[in-house]
C-alpha cells in the first residue's frame, strides 16, 4: 500500500510541476463530480419519503433536482477527463525526456554493454504508456477516498454500524494489492524472454535480416524460438494473473459479505419501524454505490501498482546510469591545433562487469598530420581501441594523451567535438537529408552553404539533388514516403555527416567499406584522404583508419598492428615488410589472392 501511495503522490506532484492549471481544475472537476453520487442516494432517500407520503409538489422537486444532479456528475466528469487527458500526456512526455536524460547522459557508450541497464530500460519503456492512465487512476483514487467518507457520514446517519461498511473493502484492497505484486514478480521474470521474443519479430519482419532468414530457410527455426519464448512469458504471466485472480476474489468475497450484513442490518431496522422507507432506500442506494466504489477502487489501484513499478524502474534506471561526468581541472585545456601527437600510455580496458581485458597495456603514438592505419585480425581490439580514443569509452588504465593533456582530465564532450567519425556500423538517420548530414554539427544545420560543401566532399551531390526536396527531403521508408538509398549512398551522408566538421584534431574511419568493393573503397579513401590532407595542414589532426584492405594499408604513414589485445608491431609498410612478423603475413597472404 505504501508502494501505491507513493506512485500518487509522485505523479500528482509530477502534474503540479507540469501543468498546476489542468491540475488543479481536474481535481476539482472530480471533487465535485464524486460527491454528486452520495447527493444524489440522499435526495433519492428523501424522494421515496415525499413520495410514499403523498408530498407532489416535493416529490417533483426532488426528482427535477436528481436529474440535475446525475447530469452535473456526467458534466463534471467529461471536463475533468479533457483536463487530466492532457496532464496525462504531458507528464509521459516529461517521464520520456527524463529516460531520454538518463540513458545520454553520458558521452560515453559504456551503459549500452550493461545488460541489467538495457533490461531496466525496456521494462520502463513497455510502461511509459501507462503512465496516463496511471494518472488518471490516481485522481480517480482521490476522488473515491472523498466519496467514501462522505457515503461514511451519511451511513452513521442512518446507523453507527454501518459507517464500517467501506472499512470492509480494505481486505479486498490488500488482497488486490498483493495480486498486483505477485503479476510483477512474473513480468519481471520473463523480461529477459519478453525482449528475446521481440528480438526474434525484428529478425523475421526487418528487411535488413529477413532476407538472410528466407535464404537460409531458417524461418521455421525462427518462429519456433519466438513461440518458445513467447510461450515461456505466456505461461508465467498467466500463472501469475490467475493466482492473483484468486486473491482479488477471495477479498471481493469478504466484502459482499459484509455487504450483506449491513442490508439485513437496516431491513431489520426497517421492520422493527426503527427507520423509514426513505432511509432503506438511501441504505440500499449507497451500498450500491459502494459496492462499484470498491470495484472501481480496486482496478485504480492496480493501475497506480502499474505506475509504480515505472517509478521504481526509473529510480533502479538511474542507479545503473554512470554518475554525472566529473569536473575537469581548470588546468586542463585542449590544443587548438595539435602539434605534436596523440599517445597511448599503458592503456587498459574491459567492458563494464567483466575482468577480461580487451586491450592490454597499449602504447603508441601518432604523430601530429600524419596518417595512421590499425590492422589485426577480428577480435584483436581495433574497434575498441578506435572507440577508447574517441572517448566512447574511459580506458580501465593508463592515459590517452593529445599534445601531453591527459583526456581524463577533459570533459569526453570537449574532445569529441574535434572528432570526425564514419564508422563501420555507420548510422542510417532516417530523417530530412538535411538532418542526416547536418547532425554532425548541429549548429550549422541550416546553413545550406555548408550542407552542399559537405555533400560535395563526400562526393554525394548528385545523390542529394535527385532526392525529392533536396535538402530538405526524406530518407527511409519507417516514418514517411522518403527516398530509399543503397548501403554505398547511405555511407555516403554518413561520410559527409563526418566531413561537417572542419576543424578536427582526429578524423576517423572504423572499417566503414568492408562492404564495399576494391574500387569504392579506393574512392572512399580518396575522399576522405583529401579532406585530411587539407585539415591536417590547417589544425595538425590525425588520421586513423581501421581496413582490412592492405592495398589501402600501405598507404597509411604509420601502421600499428594488433593482436590479443596488445600492440606487436608498429612501422611503415617498407620496415614492416622487411622486419616480415604478423604484417607481413597478413600482406603477402591478401596480395597473393589478388594478384598484386
Amino acid at each position: 500500500m505504501r508502494g501505491i501511495w507513493t506512485s500518487a503522490l509522485y505523479l500528482l506532484a509530477l502534474g503540479w510541476r507540469t501543468s498546476r492549471r489542468r491540475l488543479l481544475v481536474a481535481v476539482l472537476l472530480l471533487a465535485v463530480g464524486h460527491l454528486s453520487a452520495p447527493v444524489s442516494a440522499i435526495m433519492l432517500g428523501a424522494f421515496s419519503e415525499a413520495a410514499l407520503s403523498e408530498q407532489t409538489a416535493s416529490a417533483v422537486v426532488l426528482a427535477v433536482s436528481i436529474a440535475l444532479v446525475l447530469v452535473f456528475d456526467l458534466t463534471m466528469t467529461h471536463f475533468a477527463h479533457l483536463s487530466y487527458y492532457e496532464l496525462g500526456q504531458l507528464e509521459e512526455l516529461t517521464l520520456a525526456k527524463e529516460v531520454a536524460a538518463v540513458v545520454n547522459g553520458s558521452p560515453g557508450i559504456e551503459v549500452h554493454d550493461d545488460s541489467a541497464f538495457s533490461e531496466t530500460l525496456s521494462m520502463v519503456t513497455d510502461r511509459l504508456l501507462q503512465v496516463r492512465a496511471a494518472l488518471e487512476a490516481a485522481l480517480l483514487l482521490g476522488g473515491a477516498v472523498l466519496q467514501g467518507l462522505l457515503t461514511a457520514a451519511v451511513f452513521a446517519s442512518v446507523d453507527p454500524w454501518l459507517a464500517l461498511l467501506p472499512l470492509a473493502a480494505v481486505p479486498a484492497v490488500l488482497a488486490s494489492t498483493h495480486a498486483q505484486r505477485v503479476v510483477d514478480k512474473a513480468r519481471a521474470a520473463t523480461a529477459s524472454q519478453l525482449q528475446l521474443a521481440r528480438h526474434l519479430v525484428d529478425l523475421g519482419t526487418t528487411a535488413t535480416s529477413a532476407k538472410e532468414v528466407r535464404l537460409f530457410g531458417a524461418q521455421d527455426a525462427v518462429v519456433d524460438r519466438h513461440r518458445t519464448a513467447w510461450r515461456t512469458v505466456a505461461d508465467r504471466l498467466t500463472s501469475a494473473e490467475f493466482h492473483g485472480a484468486l486473491l482479488r476474489a477471495c477479498g471481493q468475497i469478504w466484502f459482499a459479505a459484509a455487504y450483506g450484513v449491513a442490508i439485513l442490518l437496516v431491513l431489520r431496522r426497517a421492520t422493527s419501524g426503527e427507520v423509514g422507507i426513505g432511509q432503506v432506500v438511501l441504505t440500499l442506494t449507497l451500498s450500491v454505490q459502494v459496492g462499484v466504489q470498491v470495484a472501481t477502487t480496486l482496478g485504480l489501484l492496480g493501475k497506480l501498482q502499474n505506475a509504480g513499478r515505472v517509478v521504481e524502474l526509473l529510480a533502479r534506471l538511474r542507479s545503473l546510469a554512470p554518475p554525472t561526468p566529473e569536473l575537469v581541472r581548470p588546468s586542463a585545456k585542449l590544443p587548438t591545433v595539435l602539434r605534436n601527437s596523440i599517445r597511448l600510455e599503458g592503456v587498459s580496458f574491459a567492458y563494464p562487469g567483466t575482468d577480461r581485458l580487451i586491450l592490454d597495456d597499449v602504447s603508441l603514438s601518432i604523430p601530429a598530420g600524419s596518417t595512421a592505419a590499425l590492422v589485426g585480425e577480428n577480435g584483436a581490439g581495433k574497434s575498441t581501441l578506435v572507440k577508447l580514443i574517441c572517448g566512447l569509452y574511459r580506458p580501465t588504465s593508463g592515459r590517452i594523451l593529445v599534445d601531453g593533456v591527459d583526456l581524463q582530465k577533459l570533459p569526453r564532450e570537449q574532445w569529441q567535438a574535434r572528432v570526425a567519425t564514419l564508422f563501420q556500423d555507420f548510422a542510417r538517420f532516417e530523417l530530412r537529408v538535411r538532418e542526416n548530414v547536418g547532425v554532425g554539427r548541429i549548429d550549422d544545420m541550416e546553413d545550406d552553404d555548408r550542407l552542399w560543401r559537405a555533400l560535395d566532399a563526400a562526393g554525394s551531390r548528385t545523390l542529394a539533388s535527385m532526392i525529392p526536396g533536396g535538402l530538405d527531403g526524406l530518407l527511409g521508408h519507417s516514418y514517411g514516403d522518403g527516398a530509399e538509398l543503397s548501403g554505398g549512398q547511405w555511407q555516403s551522408m554518413g561520410l559527409a555527416r563526418s566531413l561537417m566538421r572542419t576543424d578536427p584534431l582526429l578524423l576517423l574511419l572504423d572499417e566503414p567499406a568492408a562492404a564495399l568493393d576494391a574500387a569504392a573503397e579506393h574512392a572512399l579513401f580518396e575522399r576522405f584522404a583529401a579532406n585530411s590532407a587539407i585539415v591536417g595542414t590547417t589544425s595538425g589532426a590525425v588520421t586513423l583508419f581501421v581496413s582490412h584492405r592492405f592495398s589501402t594499408v600501405r598507404r597509411a604513414q604509420h601502421i600499428i598492428v594488433l593482436s590479443h589485445g596488445r600492440v606487436i608491431e608498429t612501422g611503415t609498410h617498407d620496415t614492416l615488410m622487411a622486419y616480415q612478423g604478423i604484417y607481413h603475413e597478413m600482406f603477402t597472404l591478401q596480395a597473393d589472392a589478388y594478384g598484386w
